[in-house]
């Protein structure tokens, strides 16, 4: 029974970089940009509309969990909300503190992916509107977001 628990937890955690890239193509950059806008643009303040997202993402997680605990015939929603929580904690420390640096950290990328994840988002936050950006995932960049070696 661990091993179908853990392979929720995981299979809902890819899962969510997919469900992360829809909504930010889709919702957020497009009938969700008033929550979204702030986020491509130079703001005072350490929050932003932005984390109403987070918010939402929070409360499907722990609906899921506590659903699924109350109710033994639909317990694999426990497990479910556990990937969604662990791929929120992920998104968190690599999209917030790292990349942004809301939360002030010494960070520099040396590995392949990290760099290639990093200058993938940076090339999306080029574009401070609603259309027109690009590079809508959080944790995985294509090989086209390599970034540029210098010569």
């Amino acid at each position: 029974m661990f091993l179908i628990k853990a392979l929720i937890v995981l299979g809902t955690f890819c899962f969510m970089e997919f469900m992360a890239w829809f909504a930010h193509k889709y919702i957020m950059h497009g009938f969700g940009w008033n929550w979204h806008k702030d986020h491509h643009q130079h703001h005072k303040g350490f929050f932003e509309k932005n984390d109403y997202y987070a918010v939402v993402f929070s409360i499907v997680a722990a609906s899921s969990i506590i659903y699924g605990n109350i109710n033994s015939d639909f317990w694999y929603l426990t497990w479910i909300g556990a990937g969604v929580t662990c791929y929120g904690v992920a998104y968190f420390v690599f999209h917030d503190i790292i990349v942004h640096r809301r939360v002030k950290i010494k960070f520099v990328a040396k590995s392949k992916y990290m760099k290639r994840i990093m200058n993938a988002h940076y090339i999306h936050h080029r574009v401070h509107t609603k259309d027109g950006a690009e590079a809508f995932g959080f944790l995985y960049a294509p090989e086209k977001y390599e970034p540029k070696k210098r010569e």
